[in-house]
């Protein structure tokens, strides 16, 4: 979940700059008392007051409530559009390669919150809970959040085109400088045998990805049994985890990265949902350092927020971290290793990146789509209104994705992303058919095509 324009409450993590009422289901929704009505309209409030407090570029228009209804209940009139969306898409190849699982370990999965976003005395942290909660349909007041979650998820999967699946990313401890796990500093933890055991029990909709911090002791050893039991790549948050891409203890870990064949996809940019560590080890030009040790790295949301030091150019004026990362994107000795995830670019504060990706025709085979779930759940981050406005979407399409959104937030981010232009260029097919990027695994439904440049890594 790191894709959210949130202000930061201390050193150990985020709030969310705009509250979240509690999620109201179908059967509720359309009988709410008067009370509930009023509630819901001072919590927009509130919410609005905080979008201006934080200087985010939200949208107030769209919400700040998903409505979460049946995905399999898609009014007619979304037909047309999500038709076209899917046109020339070989939807075996299709997958959403940036989506998030969590919960509150209820049943033992090692799902794992920290407890001060549950604490009274720390309230921006507790809403920044509840928006997440919201964002994946979690029904107030639920036991088993680890249920609820992956039961939303795979509606919304089995809604979708079959073939069409989700990658899992588990989520390692931050730590400290000896590789322990430093909870203190951890915004959530999401165990590599969770999402492994969830893509064995329905292979046809879900794939997974690790999450193995660097400076782990048990590293290696933890990085050889992801791939024996089909990880599809290795999943970092540098600025949450405490991780350095440029460091030289990682350098065993991308050798060993190399050899298995496996992609890294690590966040790059400012992070404003789970921080702790520093901005500075989100500069996209630390990862210089796993490219040259010939890793395959997906730079999530093509660090599309904030600015880094041009650490080419020491004592130089700060840069757009996007213009560090078109740096390395246009450096020929990483033509074939380096990509970038769509992850979170349609959102508000992240719409000159948008049309920035759709002016570079030359990058588009080596983009990579996926949504930042459940975080499209989260209505006001992203403005319809204003990618019109910006000539990047047409005025049209915005109520049918207003609809579509209320039931499957993962088809509203695809669509939206299919449907965007600017003067008449698209992201191409490829874009989307992400399967082509992540090593083939035995035994799985979720695609089985590979780029033959893959296999020639």
């Amino acid at each position: 979940m790191d894709g959210v324009c949130f202000n930061r409450e201390g050193s150990h993590g985020p709030g969310p700059s705009a509250p979240v009422p509690e999620p109201v289901s179908d059967t509720v929704s359309d009988t709410v008392s008067d009370t509930g009505m009023k509630r819901r309209r001072f919590l927009g409030c509130v919410a609005a007051a905080g979008v201006a407090a934080a200087g985010c570029d939200l949208a107030p228009e769209e919400g700040f409530r998903n409505a979460c209804r049946d995905p399999r209940a898609l009014p007619a009139s979304q037909h047309p559009l999500v038709a076209a969306a899917w046109n020339g898409l070989d939807s075996s190849r299709v997958i959403d390669s940036h989506c998030h699982v969590f919960g509150n370990g209820a049943n033992g999965s090692g799902l794992w919150f920290n407890p001060r976003m549950d604490d009274a005395m720390h309230p921006v942290l507790a809403l920044q809970r509840r928006a997440f909660l919201n964002a994946a349909c979690v029904p107030p007041g639920s036991a088993d959040v680890d249920a609820a979650v992956i039961e939303r998820l795979r509606a919304q999967c089995e809604a979708m085109r079959e073939g069409f699946g989700v990658l899992l990313l588990a989520f390692d401890w931050a730590r400290d400088a000896r590789g322990a796990p430093d909870r203190e500093r951890s915004t959530f933890h999401v165990p590599d045998d969770y999402v492994r055991d969830l893509a064995l029990r329905f292979p046809a909709r879900f794939a997974w990805a690790a999450s193995i911090h660097p400076y782990d002791p048990a590293a290696l050893d933890r990085l050889d049994a992801a791939a024996a039991q089909g990880a599809l790549a290795v999943k970092w948050l540098p600025t949450a985890q405490g991780i350095d891409p440029a460091d030289a203890r990682c350098d065993a870990f991308y050798r060993k990265l190399a050899a298995l064949r496996l992609p890294l996809v690590t966040h790059a940019g400012d992070e404003r949902a789970v921080t702790g560590f520093g901005e500075h080890l989100g500069n996209p030009l630390r990862l210089r350092r796993p490219l040259d040790a010939g890793v395959r790295v997906v730079a999530a949301h093509c660090a599309s927020l904030g600015r880094g030091r041009d650490l080419d150019t020491p004592g130089a004026p700060m840069v757009g971290n996007f213009d560090l990362f078109a740096r390395l994107m246009d450096d020929p000795r990483y033509g074939r290793s380096l990509l970038g995830d769509l992850a979170a670019v349609v959102q508000a504060n992240r719409n000159d990146t948008v049309a920035r990706l759709l002016s570079r025709p030359d990058w588009h085979d080596r983009l990579v789509n996926g949504s930042d779930y459940p975080l499209p759940g989260v209505p006001s981050l992203v403005s319809l209104r204003a990618l019109v406005d910006r000539g990047l979407l047409d005025a049209g399409a915005v109520a049918p994705l207003r609809e579509l959104r209320d039931h499957n937030v993962l088809s509203f981010d695809f669509v939206l992303k299919r449907s965007l232009a600017l003067e008449g260029r698209r992201f191409p097919a490829k874009v989307f058919e992400t399967r082509r990027h992540f090593p083939p695994v035995r035994g799985t439904s979720v695609g089985s095509a590979v780029d033959p440049a893959m296999r020639a890594q």
